[in-house]
């Protein structure tokens, strides 16, 4: 009974190899997207490809943050593991991520539970700006402009729209739209449901191009108005901290270190966000020692 971790990266390569030699056993494989405007060197290249878990590594998409590419390298990478019929659970997790549990817990959570686990809140949303529908109701050029180097322009176009009146329709086309975190740990049975919709009605991908964060809502609108809505729990196991303020901004989740231990230690998450040398070695360490 397999488990495939799903990893989109970008940085911190040392980090990454830390993540897939955690999970050096029969029963994990890893199938990783590297942002191609920062594939590492042959070196770390070759490094990764020489580890047994590792069954695919792709730069296939320039991913922007906000853009809809970050979804499609989700997407290509749950096609590619779907096609090992042995894995059953599914997790998603970014390069900058690290398990909080250990493999012991890993095998026993699969063999002994059928659930889904994704976050997911019906949009309009309260807890965020305008209930999110700025996202999908106005053009969001994140994959026309880096928002790291240009971000003023993305965000001058949006306000422009909204100056003048402008909105984008939503097609009748579009089911009932949820959003929630990117990062999830679904069934086979589930995320196959969720390929066959993007082949059959692939108009819903087509409409997130040119919103913001595509993959905060796309699998939780296809699971939520789908027959295996009833098998989902509003909860991804994941430990994030968005309250310290460590990162400076509220639109980023705060690195992780040793001060955060026992709390990792005493959640239910499966994964704890994020991580980052060497901020983060001692806390990594510590959770290695404690691996069960």
């Amino acid at each position: 009974m397999k488990q495939a971790l799903l990893i989109t990266a970008y940085r911190d390569f040392n980090h990454l190899i830390d993540i897939i030699q955690f999970f050096d056993n029969d029963e994990f494989e890893c199938y990783i997207h590297i942002d191609k405007k920062y594939f590492p060197d042959e070196a770390i290249v070759k490094k990764i490809r020489s580890l047994p878990s590792v069954k695919l590594l792709s730069n296939h998409y320039t991913v922007n943050w906000g853009g809809r590419n970050h979804l499609r390298s989700c997407l290509l990478l749950v096609e590619e593991a779907l096609k090992n019929t042995e894995c059953v659970y599914f997790h998603l997790i970014s390069g900058q991520d690290f398990p909080v549990k250990g493999l012991t817990y890993f095998k026993s959570f699969a063999s002994s539970n059928r659930k889904d686990y994704i976050t997911h809140y019906k949009m309009p949303y309260k807890n965020w700006i305008h209930g999110g529908m700025n996202r999908v109701e106005y053009y969001n050029f994140y994959d026309v402009f880096d928002a790291k180097k240009n971000g003023q322009w993305i965000q001058r176009l949006l306000t422009w729209q909204q100056q003048i009146g402008f909105k984008r329709k939503l097609s009748n086309k579009v089911p009932p739209l949820y959003a929630g975190d990117t990062w999830w740990s679904l069934t086979k049975e589930t995320l196959q449901y969720v390929i066959d919709y993007t082949q059959k009605k692939p108009y819903l991908l087509s409409r997130m191009k040119h919103t913001f964060c595509a993959e905060e809502m796309y699998f939780q609108t296809i699971i939520m108005n789908s027959p295996y809505a009833q098998n989902v729990v509003n909860d991804n196991l994941r430990y994030i901290d968005w309250t310290s303020g460590r990162s400076g901004s509220p639109a980023h989740p705060d690195v992780l270190d040793n001060s955060d231990l026992d709390k990792l230690k005493s959640s239910s998450a499966l994964f704890g966000r994020k991580f980052q040398s060497p901020v983060s070695d001692e806390l990594k360490g510590n959770l290695k020692k404690g691996e069960v």
